[in-house]
């Protein structure tokens, strides 16, 4: 097997990976966890568009022929058209703290600049997750600032931290 990670479009086999990856709390982890959410999420978006559009997508992180976990995008601000991507991550426990999420990251940057027309790039991770915060930081992004308030996760407001890359970045 490989140790090369690839991105690559979600397959009608991979569905039972990402609904573990967001609906069992063992493999969502600590930073991710918001509880229980429409089981049929996955299903709906890859029957209507492969998990692929104009607003976003995902995309499975693999080594070989094994899933390691998935990347995301989605477009944001206002007005007709998106003016950047947020993007996400989510590993399988066993794949975690491998450098397998830095790697993802970075080549998911990477074909978003060359196939999007988008200048900027961004990713909010928990304040406590520091294994993500030195993953972003080695992909090339650049810590913002801490965002008060901004998600919701065991019974509380949790801070997020700011990261983002430029397509002028080196």
């Amino acid at each position: 097997m490989s140790d090369h990670v690839i991105l690559r479009p979600v397959s009608e086999d991979d569905l039972p990976v990402l609904h573990r990856l967001t609906h069992d709390p063992e493999a969502v982890g600590e930073f991710e966890w918001a509880g229980w959410s429409d089981p049929h999420t996955w299903r709906r978006g890859w029957e209507k568009n492969g998990l692929l559009g104009p607003d976003g997508g995902t995309l499975m992180v693999a080594q070989a022929q094994e899933p390691l976990g998935l990347v995301n995008w989605r477009g944001r601000g206002s007005g007709p058209a998106p003016s950047r991507w947020e993007i996400g991550i989510a590993l399988l426990p066993q794949a975690r703290g491998k450098g397998h999420g830095t790697e993802a990251q970075r080549q998911l940057t990477r074909y978003l600049f060359t196939h999007t027309t988008i200048h900027r790039i961004e990713a909010i991770t928990a304040t406590g997750n520091i294994a993500e915060q030195r993953a972003l930081q080695k992909a090339g992004f650049t810590k913002e600032g801490v965002l008060r308030g901004i998600g919701w996760r065991e019974g509380a407001w949790r801070d997020g931290v700011l990261y983002s890359i430029l397509r002028t970045d080196p």
